[in-house]
């Protein structure tokens, strides 16, 4: 049903007469309504139009920042905004097909910053807000959480227990050697994609076996142990891992590499970096020189740096993820040293703004540095959001499927072969997932990123 003239006419007064910041958020929440609209239509048909921050920052919106932080967060409570909007049972069919403009308004009037109801969809939830309050202290009851952020968590995580993964380490013991003791506890089989990884049932407490407590195994979840088999550095090979701490991502390289050529571990954080040294001593690997500090500081063109031929960008993760601000700067740095042909970067986010928005950002800075996008690990089949050209190339682990949540994006060097390096016993054949390529604008959303690309094509100047 249309609303009368009369009540329209009210409702642009009601406007008139709220304040410049009112009156902005006001905007912004329909503005993110229709990009949250194209967002999930792009979703349902695996096809998407565009970015998040390509759609925010097209001409017709004007509140760009706003509008960019209510999608996302909307987003990310977007689970329990569904599901709390179900149980309160308010939803009629008009509010269906707006649904995008409630998402965005329950979001703002239950978690964020929504003080005023100027607007139908403000009004109705904030006519409804005790009812959407007792179904979201029923799920969290349920649920048995403690708040929003653990149910959150949860929620990205997925109900069902996930198993108990094991990574040999093969710097001390043979993976079937490593199965036969395991096995006197448990049942224990071979994960099909990663040789040194093994599968025990859900709920496995390994945490004072002799295995873990000596460093012959550590528990490391499978899409964790992903990052290293990606980048798959040769043995010999001089390797820098940018953000080492706790570690297992980095020992991991050492065992990939039978502990010979070198891996430069950097941590900036003091209490991290303790803990980076110890999982070292624990995995008995003799090749790891641990830097204290932020390996933008580096010089690239020193030895051994100059020597780099594999890097690994993990940035520590935040609630959503990782912040992708400076990015791009860990990229552009590395570029530049001739021996570099291998970059992973990889994140444990689940948002498309830390992941593939970050790679598309630096695609054109790569390419002129003689980079480009190659699959990693061919036989999983999850791959990137089809947000640009390429994007089946970018790989992504479920974190209700897979019971965890990653993003893995491999750079190669042209001249490299794609399917060199790629660990024994498994497939090289190339996904079939299409992409809509659709995508014009690309946005430098971190900086780091980029820095880190400029490494390895010969500048002479110049840390999970």
């Amino acid at each position: 049903m249309r609303p009368s003239a009369g009540s329209a006419a009210a409702n642009k007064a009601d406007i008139r007469r709220l304040s410049n910041a009112e009156r902005s958020a006001y905007f912004a929440r329909r503005e993110a309504a229709k990009v949250l609209r194209c967002v999930l239509q792009g979703d349902a048909r695996r096809r998407a139009v565009g970015s998040v921050k390509s759609l925010v920052y097209s001409p017709s919106v004007r509140n760009k920042r706003a509008t960019f932080a209510l999608v996302c967060q909307t987003l990310k409570h977007l689970p329990i905004i569904k599901k709390i909007l179900e149980d309160a049972h308010i939803v009629n069919s008009k509010w269906k097909r707006k649904e995008d403009l409630l998402f965005i308004a329950t979001y703002d009037v239950l978690f964020g910053e929504a003080k005023q109801s100027t607007g139908d969809a403000e009004e109705f939830i904030i006519h409804h807000k005790i009812k959407l309050q007792s179904a979201l202290e029923q799920l969290l009851s349920r649920k048995k959480v403690n708040g929003v952020d653990e149910l959150t968590a949860l929620y990205q995580k997925g109900d069902t227990p996930k198993p108990r993964y094991v990574r040999v380490n093969t710097l001390k013991l043979e993976t079937r050697s490593a199965m036969l003791e395991l096995g006197k506890l448990t049942k224990v089989q071979k994960d099909n994609l990663l040789p040194d990884l093994l599968i025990l049932p859900a709920g496995t407490d390994l945490h004072d076996h002799p295995l873990v407590l000596n460093g012959s195994v550590f528990m490391q979840g499978k899409a964790s142990c992903m990052v290293a088999a990606a980048l798959c550095p040769e043995p010999g090979w001089v390797v820098l891992d940018a953000c080492s701490a706790p570690g297992n991502k980095t020992v991991h390289l050492a065992a990939l590499m039978r502990d010979k050529g070198k891996i430069t571990a950097c941590e900036l954080n003091n209490q991290r970096v303790h803990c980076l040294e110890d999982t070292i001593r624990l995995s008995g690997a003799s090749n790891i020189h641990v830097v204290h500090g932020d390996f933008l500081n580096l010089t690239p063109s020193v030895h051994p740096y100059n020597k780099v031929r594999a890097i690994l960008l993990d940035p520590s993760c935040s609630g959503s993820g990782t912040s992708t601000e400076r990015l791009d700067h860990l990229l552009s740095s590395y570029t530049t040293v001739p021996a570099v042909e291998r970059v992973v970067y990889s994140t444990c986010s689940l948002h498309q703004i830390e992941n593939e928005d970050v790679v598309q950002s630096i695609l054109p800075l790569a390419a002129s540095h003689g980079f480009r996008l190659a699959a990693p690990l061919p036989q999983w089949t999850h791959r990137g959001l089809p947000v640009f050209e390429g994007a089946e190339k970018l790989l992504r682990t479920h974190p209700v499927e897979d019971k965890e949540g990653f993003f893995i994006a491999l750079f190669i060097k042209e001249h490299v072969d794609r399917h060199r390096g790629i660990p024994s016993g498994l497939s090289t054949q190339k996904t079939n997932r299409r992409v809509s390529g659709l995508t014009k604008k690309r946005f430098v959303t971190g900086t780091k990123l980029s820095r880190l690309l400029f490494y390895s094509s010969g500048m002479q100047t110049k840390t999970t």
